[in-house]
């Protein structure tokens, strides 16, 4: 009786160190919390990917702060408890670098291109992007110190440079912008409740809810501006594994999925050259 108990005690021990991955994973996850912040622009992808952390590891639970990334870097800088940090562009990245407020280097997982929008009415009967110059328009762009705004900005520079649009094009345009949010979902939302005759957002920023009420107009290459996200952990972190998963989740194949199905360009997507600028 004795062998026979020893036996089963040994099978027992054995099937227990065979155990996979997953199981380990989840045997291994501290509970707590997860705090991400992130740009505005990731909000839908990020949370599905936050959902998709918590139900292989569960009693974490993650948390999301999105706004503008020129905020959240301000935030850090003064104390805010974060894990991880994603931007959606690199200078406010190096920002956090340069303040030691990051772990190590940080990763490209996504990018990104600039679409404009006008209200599916389209009140101003705007049909090109050459009609954002015409005297009366009402735009609205992110801030210049937000990473959407800096490339909106870029972008009508470039295509001030592009055949067919007219002479001091981004400076006509510029004395069209009424109003410069914070972050490009509130640019989003302007256009959306027909408060501007267009803006200037993210392609992935075009859900299926907002794409109901708006009309989109895309920027060829090469006069669009590609936005590149860097993500990184914070040394501040009071949680570093989880960080660390998330972050792998994001750059993993089925994290990369989840962004591209919400409108973002894989990570290793080429940038085109800027263009030649010309007059503007």
């Amino acid at each position: 009786m004795n062998a026979f108990l020893y036996t089963i005690l040994a099978l027992v021990t054995a099937s227990s160190t065979r155990a996979s991955p997953l199981a380990l994973s989840r045997a291994a996850s501290p509970p707590g919390t997860l705090t991400v912040y992130a740009a505005a622009s990731l909000t839908e992808a990020f949370t599905e990917l936050g959902q998709t952390l918590e139900a292989s590891h569960p009693g974490l639970k993650v948390q999301f702060n999105f706004a503008g990334s020129q905020q959240l870097a301000a935030q850090l800088e003064q104390g805010a408890p974060a894990d991880v940090f994603a931007s959606a562009d690199r200078r406010w990245m190096s920002y956090a670098a340069a303040k030691g407020m990051i772990v190590g280097a940080d990763r490209i997982f996504a990018r990104n291109r600039l679409v404009v929008i006008v209200p599916k009415t389209n009140p101003a009967r705007i049909e090109t992007l050459e009609d954002l110059s015409r005297r009366g328009i009402k735009l609205v762009l992110a801030a210049e110190a937000v990473p959407a705004g800096k490339y909106s900005r870029e972008t009508l520079l470039n295509l001030g440079g592009a055949p067919g649009f007219p002479p001091q094009y981004a400076r006509r345009v510029a004395a069209n912008v009424v109003s410069q949010e914070e972050n490009v979902k509130a640019v989003v939302a302007k256009v959306q409740l027909g408060e501007a005759d267009a803006g200037m957002v993210y392609r992935s920023d075009v859900t299926s809810s907002v794409a109901r009420y708006v009309r989109v107009f895309e920027i060829t290459d090469p006069y669009n501006v590609i936005a590149s996200y860097p993500i990184a952990a914070l040394k501040e972190s009071k949680n570093a594994m989880a960080a660390k998963w998330f972050i792998e989740l994001v750059s993993s194949e089925a994290g990369q999925h989840v962004l591209q199905r919400h409108g973002f360009l894989p990570a290793e997507a080429l940038v085109p050259a800027a263009p030649q600028r010309g007059r503007t």
